[in-house]
């Protein structure tokens, strides 16, 4: 049996699980892609830096809308248990499956990711292989209202493995952040702060100076581009009534598993 390797073909590491799954996804045409912390550390092409990196309990992933029944027949397929009573409650938005050999849950969003804000992914879904573009999964972590250690480490990591420029491929692209930020002044409130707040975190983390520098640029390019994307006369009138009404979304917390 090769390493690493299980008689049941899942891996007992959960990020070379999930390059397992989403491998073969691709190979049969399903659309997945991988949401996340472990989508973050997939991404780093040399590894994560030893100060971001974390335990990944659970994967998260999207499919597109209208493929729930198709998603929930190639993990079944995979051996993953689903929950059949949430899935058959909210399986058109969201779907819950257990790898009951290893103790850990599969969280699939089915065509929205909506949290404390939507980040809309759908149209850009299949633009890269195995997860979401770069921007969409930096926003997916910063959209969060009052950050976690988590997402702190995560954003970071993002931001020290790859440049922010004006595309996509292995650069966070700005451009996009920008107008997503221009479209909702909600998110852009909370996205803008939540940046502010990571330069203050990025000395927390033994990195170099260099891979600070790194950082605090990417912050600093980010700010800027999303500032300069012209705003609509509804973005500008919301932002008159700032803070007096509330610009975000608490969820409430989906426990999974058995």
């Amino acid at each position: 049996m090769e390493d690493g390797v299980e008689a049941n073909g899942r891996r007992p590491d959960v990020v070379d699980e999930a390059r397992r799954v989403a491998g073969i996804s691709d190979e049969q045409g399903v659309c997945l892609r991988l949401i996340g912390g472990v989508a973050v550390n997939v991404r780093a092409r040399d590894g994560l830096q030893p100060a971001f990196r974390r335990e990944y309990a659970d994967m998260d992933f999207i499919v597109p809308k209208g493929r729930s029944a198709e998603t929930q027949k190639f993990f079944e397929s995979l051996g993953y248990a689903p929950q059949t009573r949430f899935n058959t409650l909210y399986g058109s938005e969201r779907l819950l499956f257990f790898d009951e050999d290893h103790g850990r849950q599969v969280d699939i969003l089915v065509g929205t990711f909506r949290m404390c804000h939507e980040i809309p992914i759908g149209k850009r879904l299949d633009l890269e292989p195995m997860t979401i573009p770069l921007a969409e999964l930096l926003l997916t972590k910063l959209q969060i209202i009052e950050l976690n250690e988590k997402d702190v480490r995560d954003s970071l990591a993002l931001l020290y493995n790859h440049p922010v420029e004006e595309s996509d491929g292995d650069a966070v692209n700005a451009a996009h952040v920008a107008k997503l930020c221009a479209s909702d002044w909600g998110l852009w409130r909370t996205i803008t702060a939540n940046l502010e707040d990571l330069k203050g975190h990025a000395g927390r983390y033994d990195v170099d100076d260099e891979g600070k520098g790194r950082i605090n640029s990417g912050i600093e390019k980010l700010r800027e581009r999303i500032e300069e994307e012209p705003k609509p006369f509804a973005w500008r009138m919301r932002a008159k009534i700032g803070d007096r009404k509330r610009w975000y979304d608490l969820p409430e917390e989906v426990e999974g598993g058995p």
